[in-house]
């Protein structure tokens, strides 16, 4: 008798790419990745944070500054480098208010960043990926939002459910290629973007309410996660969401 072999969660060999990677989830990502064996490269806006956490990651981690809303940059970004086998597309923003104070540049902010930074830094990649005949692996840093709705959230969640549109239909198209795509969908994780939410009591309480475990997520929570969709671990795995909520979404 032979035993099947568990497929390995290490990624030595492969080139990984993390979008706002500077703090929070990205720069959990990274860190996962890196520790992983991945050659992970760290994008942000701000140089010092990321090559602050390049360094601390190892020498198989390196720093590049790009806004990913420069769709021209980031173009040329890709196409000057050998493929990404991973991806983890995860810069976001997010605008609370009720929907009746939404207005235009509050949209735009949202919706450029969530959605069309999010679209055309994936087809960079893909495209690197199929010229060079290679594999890959797309994470898209989603939300719970993008599987419900939640008061103020309207920019949020609409941004999050065409991700989740779009990641089903890029798995669709690049299946053949060899590309898998999916989606990470947290709770409120504790980041330095949500942490001022959480200064306000009512707000805590009514996000600990929903969440069943009792607590608000941490960026270790995500990395287990992350780790398992960029490995062999998920090879038949393609267009779904890991919704990471503590119940949220099962009430």
């Amino acid at each position: 008798m032979t035993l099947p072999v568990t497929p390995s969660f290490r990624l030595d060999g492969r080139r990984a790419i993390v979008t706002g990677a500077g703090r929070g989830i990205g720069l959990a990502a990274a860190a996962a990745l890196g520790e992983a064996g991945a050659e992970v490269t760290l994008v942000s806006r701000t140089a010092s944070e990321i090559e602050e956490a390049a360094a601390k990651i190892g020498a198989n981690a390196t720093a590049a500054v790009l806004d990913v809303s420069d769709i021209a940059a980031v173009k040329a970004f890709f196409a000057e480098r050998p493929a990404f086998n991973i991806l983890i597309n995860n810069a976001g923003t997010n605008r609370p208010k009720p929907m009746w104070d939404v207005n235009e540049e509050d949209y735009d902010a949202v919706y450029d960043l969530n959605v069309k930074s999010a679209f055309f830094v994936a087809q960079a990649c893909v495209q690197k990926i199929i010229a060079e005949g290679a594999s890959g692996s797309l994470i898209h840093i989603s939300s719970q939002m993008g599987h419900v709705g939640g008061p103020n959230r309207s920019l949020y969640c609409g941004s999050k459910w065409a991700l989740e549109g779009m990641n089903k239909a890029f798995a669709l198209d690049l299946a053949s290629h060899g590309i898998r795509s999916n989606t990470i969908a947290p709770t409120f994780i504790e980041t330095p973007l949500t942490k001022p939410y959480f200064d306000d009591p009512g707000f805590k309480a009514h996000v600990l309410s929903k969440i069943k475990l009792g607590r608000i997520g941490k960026v270790e929570d995500l990395m287990g996660a992350i780790l398992f969709l960029a490995s062999d671990a998920s090879a038949l795995m393609t267009g779904i969401s890991i919704v990471i909520d503590g119940g949220w979404t099962s009430d």
